[in-house]
């Protein structure tokens, strides 16, 4: 488990052929027919000739050459234009406009380009390529993946996916820097609930990769995604945020019960998992986690954990050695929708239908009850039970959290205190 910009160019039609306008010349034996204006005397033999849409007046001198040939008893030979010859240049003038729109179409592609480059040269220092051998059920084998250094309490931690090491002491997780250099950690951390590892780096000089506000990374946003797939360190991919807040995944064997994944249409394959998910100004937004694959490869489906959701775990794992994960005390219904909330009368956009609760937990000392429909925790509306569940297990514990729900078709405001789940 492990973890891709069209520019429109406008069609130009080629201008028709151009209209071959051809002298009709009669040799039929009749009178010449020059207007009294005309200068040049009829040759006393030539039987008469008869200009299509032009005066006699104003004979080319092709028509004398003519004449005079004819006195002679020579050929007259009269060619019609070729079409391949009077097509062509018109054709590469069209081809020549159609390339200087495309350079200038590319221009902006080009730019684009370019801010990815610059991007990847900045972020890959702080990227690093992991290789953890671990031994399962007596067998051993290796796992590949990928860490971003951070600075977290003044301190130097590669952030990963816990699935990248689990099962590996420090001593068999290999750390490799993009200019070669390895190393091994010193202290690993890790949380199964969210799949977030953090891994402890002394005496190696690392630049830190900046952090983004994943929550305001927007659907359609361009982003970046670096890692290790197949082993291929510091490999750089390039796609967009697909979709926010992707919650009910079935990852394989593992159980992830805190999920709020980023969906990314960036390549990513087995060996990105923890590696980083950046937004065009080169900040980290997210952490490179898994894909929906038939095929084992990338199928540009990929799920990052966002950043501000990461940061918050490894913080904690930093200062306390483990995640303190709030703990609310009640059973929610996960079948409860936002069509439920409309059929009951309610202009909610989302929510969280309560089950049971219970005795002695934070929700009944906050006064909650069976029925009651959660819209608002700390502040922001609450989307559905897996959203309440994300939200409540990283929210610090101690704190009072306001609240807003809904009993009996009447809106109430209650507070309640979370405490430690474990």
């Amino acid at each position: 488990m492990a973890c891709a910009l069209a520019f429109g160019i406008t069609s130009i039609g080629f201008a028709q052929n151009p209209t071959i306008i051809k002298r009709s010349i009669d040799f039929s034996p009749k009178s010449p027919s020059y207007s009294a204006t005309d200068s040049v005397p009829t040759p006393p033999h030539f039987s008469g000739r008869e200009f299509s849409g032009r005066d006699s007046a104003s004979r080319s001198e092709s028509g004398y050459a003519a004449d005079s040939a004819y006195q002679e008893n020579r050929s007259v030979s009269v060619r019609r234009p070729s079409l391949d010859e009077s097509t062509e240049p018109l054709i590469e003038d069209q081809r020549e406009r159609l390339f200087d729109e495309l350079a200038e179409e590319f221009s902006m592609f080009d730019r684009l380009g370019n801010l990815v480059r610059r991007v990847s040269t900045l972020v890959k220092p702080s990227v690093i390529h992991i290789e953890a051998h671990k031994t399962e059920k007596n067998e051993s084998y290796d796992e590949a993946g990928a860490g971003v250094v951070l600075r977290i309490n003044n301190e130097t931690w590669v952030m990963t996916n816990r699935h990248v090491i689990v099962s590996a002491s420090p001593k068999q997780i290999l750390l490799r820097t993009s200019d070669g250099r390895e190393f091994h950690p010193v202290k690993v951390l890790s949380d199964p609930s969210t799949d977030v590892a953090v891994m402890k780096v002394n005496g190696i000089d690392l630049p830190a990769a900046r952090l983004g506000d994943s929550d305001s990374t927007e659907i359609g946003d361009f982003v970046i995604a670096i890692g290790s797939p197949f082993g291929l360190s510091h490999s750089v991919t390039f796609g967009i945020l697909s979709a926010k807040g992707r919650r009910d995944l079935s990852l394989g064997e593992q159980r992830i019960d805190l999920q709020d994944f980023f969906q990314t249409d960036a390549a990513i394959n087995p060996g990105n998992s923890g590696g980083p998910l950046l937004n065009l100004r080169g900040e980290v937004v997210a952490l490179n986690t898994a894909i929906a694959s038939s095929s084992g490869g990338s199928e540009g489906i990929g799920f990052a954990i966002p950043m501000n959701m990461a940061i918050k775990v490894a913080d904690q794992l930093v200062r306390n050695g483990h995640l303190r994960r709030g703990y609310l005390g009640v059973t929610l219904d996960p079948d409860f929708s936002v069509a439920d909330l409309a059929a009951a009368g309610y202009r909610e956009k989302g929510g969280a239908l309560v089950k049971n609760v219970r005795p002695g937990s934070p929700a009944e000392l906050a006064h909650l009850q069976r029925g009651d429909i959660i819209v608002e925790f700390d502040g922001s509306p609450v989307e559905n039970d897996d959203h309440l569940v994300a939200r409540v297990g990283l929210t610090p514990i101690g704190s009072s959290i306001p609240m807003i729900i809904y009993r009996d078709g009447k809106r109430y405001r209650t507070a309640v205190t979370l405490t430690d789940m474990n």
